[in-house]
């Protein structure tokens, strides 16, 4: 490249570049340090620009389901964008986005009410907004004009758009934002206390809101299936559609293609995205039922969802989401996840009984521990910081001198690495967590 902006590249490195222009993530820009310069990636490894090989345990974060440069996602990708880049969705279709929603709605869960329709977005926060649109609005096209709020669950995290902020715990996440935030009921991850809740507010629900068995943001939280069997009798005896929040758990990270499976229950409205394309593009889905489909059906086109966007089912992007989903069926993901995740699960038994270490879990292809408490003083944060401890960010560091991407949730320490990930690499992936115990009492 020539011109001004070659001859800055050639003087500076990509950090010092990355600094000066760019806004991270979920990023403290004041003390989080530099990012890692990445140059390549194939499988579960990525090449760092100074040529150093690190594990991808995280998944780009929980979204590379298959691995990194997948051939044949690479492949649909090239075929799609010679044939069809782009068109817009409102009153156009197209034969990829047809053939993806045909194929989700094969594989979605079973259960009292089929799931029937799809409504493609970008991401995982958006699909989450359609949701919610979709299950408000279906009350107000019925004249129910008192059913406004969410029950939604402690711990809970749906997205950074403003409704799946409100839906979310404020804690540790938006509560600068609360102001801007609508109400919602919010109730413990426990079938009892949902019970409780949900007789109390029942006439005013809107929707009920969960993410299946595994809380992701909130540090790996996981809660068995007869929760969500106790959502959906309820919800289906009182009429209140309930919503399946599965952009994290979908696409085999709990063990099974979608964690409602698990509990043999399907939601009304079930998001999805990340796994959905396996990191290569930008796409989501929202499922529902006929029933919320027909609300919105009528002459008098203001009874229409009001809800789009640019790229809605991008062809490129439902190419490469149709050919991921047969290669999760063909080679068994789920069943691969849950291999690797008891891998790894084995490789922390040193680690049982450890009064270091709280709370050791896996579900599928997750695995987590909590560091204790107590550590808070050893390392120099305050007891309580959450999420927000300064530790996280020198145990992602350790983490990385060791040859292994990870991410720590606070205090909580994971992997959810993808779904060709080796026995040798989930070795070292277990090397690396317990290698953070020691980092962090020595």
């Amino acid at each position: 490249m020539s011109g001004a902006g070659g001859g800055r590249s050639g003087a500076r490195s990509l950090s010092q570049r990355d600094a000066a222009c760019l806004w991270h993530p979920y990023t403290q820009h004041g003390s989080d340090g530099a990012p890692l310069e990445v140059a390549a990636a194939r499988g579960a490894t990525l090449t760092l620009a100074d040529g150093r090989e690190v594990i991808d345990a995280i998944s780009a974060w929980w979204t590379c389901l298959h691995g990194h440069g997948e051939p044949r996602l690479i492949e649909a990708a090239e075929r799609q964008a010679r044939r069809l880049d782009h068109v817009a969705f409102a009153g156009a279709t197209h034969e990829p986005a047809v053939a993806l929603a045909e194929a989700l709605l094969q594989v979605a869960p079973r259960g009292a009410t089929p799931l029937a329709r799809v409504f493609f977005s970008d991401d995982g926060s958006t699909a989450v907004e359609v949701a919610l649109k979709i299950a408000f609005h279906f009350h107000a096209q019925r004249g129910a004009t008192r059913r406004r709020k969410f029950l939604v669950f402690e711990g809970g995290y749906h997205g950074d758009t403003v409704g799946a902020m409100s839906v979310g715990d404020p804690d540790p996440y938006f509560a600068a934002f609360a102001p801007l935030l609508f109400e919602v009921v919010r109730v413990p991850v426990d079938a009892a206390a949902f019970e409780a809740a949900f007789d109390a507010a029942e006439p005013e629900l809107a929707a009920v809101l969960i993410e299946p068995l595994v809380q992701g943001a909130a540090g790996m939280r996981m809660h068995a299936p007869d929760l969500l069997q106790a959502i959906d009798r309820r919800c289906r005896a009182a009429g209140v559609p309930w919503i399946a929040d599965e952009v994290f758990t979908g696409f085999g990270r709990t063990g099974t293609l979608f964690a409602c499976q698990q509990a043999g229950v399907a939601p009304d409205l079930l998001c999805l995205a990340k796994g959905l394309t396996s990191a290569m593009f930008p796409l989501a889905a929202t499922l529902a039922t006929e029933e919320l489909f027909e609300a919105f059906r009528a002459p008098e086109r203001r009874r229409m969802l009001a809800h789009g966007h640019s790229l809605t089912a991008q062809p490129i992007g439902c190419a490469v989401a149709l050919e991921s989903l047969r290669l999760s069926q063909e080679r068994d993901v789920a069943a691969r996840l849950a291999r690797i995740g008891a891998r790894i699960e084995a490789g922390l038994a040193p680690l049982v009984g450890d009064p270091r270490v709280v709370g050791l879990r896996r579900r599928g292809g997750i695995v987590a521990f909590d560091l204790a408490p107590q550590a808070s003083a050893t390392s120099g944060s305050a007891s309580g910081a959450g999420y927000f401890t300064a530790r996280a960010p020198r145990l992602r560091a350790a983490a990385i001198e060791r040859g292994v991407l990870l991410r720590p949730l606070g205090d909580v320490i994971y992997a959810c690495p993808p779904a060709c990930t080796t026995d040798a690499e989930c070795d070292a992936i277990a090397a690396a967590m317990r290698s953070l115990v020691e980092v962090t009492f020595p």
